[in-house]
């Protein structure tokens, strides 16, 4: 018999927090008080979730906007008006103002092995929409966030409906525990020493 064991990936969890100020981060992309939904790949393509976003954007409330990260010039382009885009940054404190200030992350992708962006936004406070593929359903729970039917665009805005009437911070310090007890990079180090 041979032993198994998942060790999740690690995150930097001083970096990735959830204390920061929210309406300047806002301010700053022209968000403001509006419901802010964020996605974040690089390189964006259909199986990353591209179209499911431009999809979304055509039927969620209007004093909602969602920003992507990682976009190309062409991708930037082409988006709806409800749709914020940047190209990809390098910086790991400018992902992590964007992740704590969301009222909701969004991974719409098919093709993750574990999906660090989702990890990365429950350490930061901000509940997590995924589909239920691939390994993104292993890192939520029913308490930080929500598994959806892979391209079930209407159940993506039924979940920011209930977000919205829950608020984020219904759920944010059962994100930031969630991300301490399964995505420490300190802590998933010792487990590979171990095993």
């Amino acid at each position: 018999i041979h032993r198994r064991e998942v060790i999740y990936n690690g995150i930097d969890l001083t970096i990735f927090t959830p204390i920061v100020n929210h309406e300047a981060v806002k301010d700053e992309y022209g968000i403001g008080d509006k419901f802010f939904i964020l996605g974040v790949a690089s390189p964006w393509s259909d199986r990353k979730g591209l179209n499911d976003f431009i999809k979304l954007s055509y039927i969620i409330p209007e004093d909602s906007v969602i920003l992507l990260v990682g976009l190309n010039r062409a991708q930037i382009k082409g988006l709806p008006p409800n749709i914020i885009g940047i190209g990809r940054t390098e910086s790991q404190y400018k992902l992590r103002d964007l992740y704590a200030a969301a009222d909701l992350f969004i991974n719409f992708s098919v093709e993750e092995t574990f999906g660090l962006t989702t990890a990365e936004a429950l350490a930061c406070g901000t509940p997590a929409l995924v589909y239920n593929v691939t390994a993104c359903p292993e890192i939520v729970d029913s308490t930080t966030g929500f598994v959806i039917s892979r391209a079930d665009i209407a159940q993506a805005l039924n979940v920011i409906k209930t977000i919205r009437i829950n608020s984020r911070s219904f759920y944010a310090s059962a994100c930031r525990a969630r991300a301490e007890r399964l995505f420490n990079n300190r802590e998933r180090i010792v487990d590979y020493m171990n095993l």
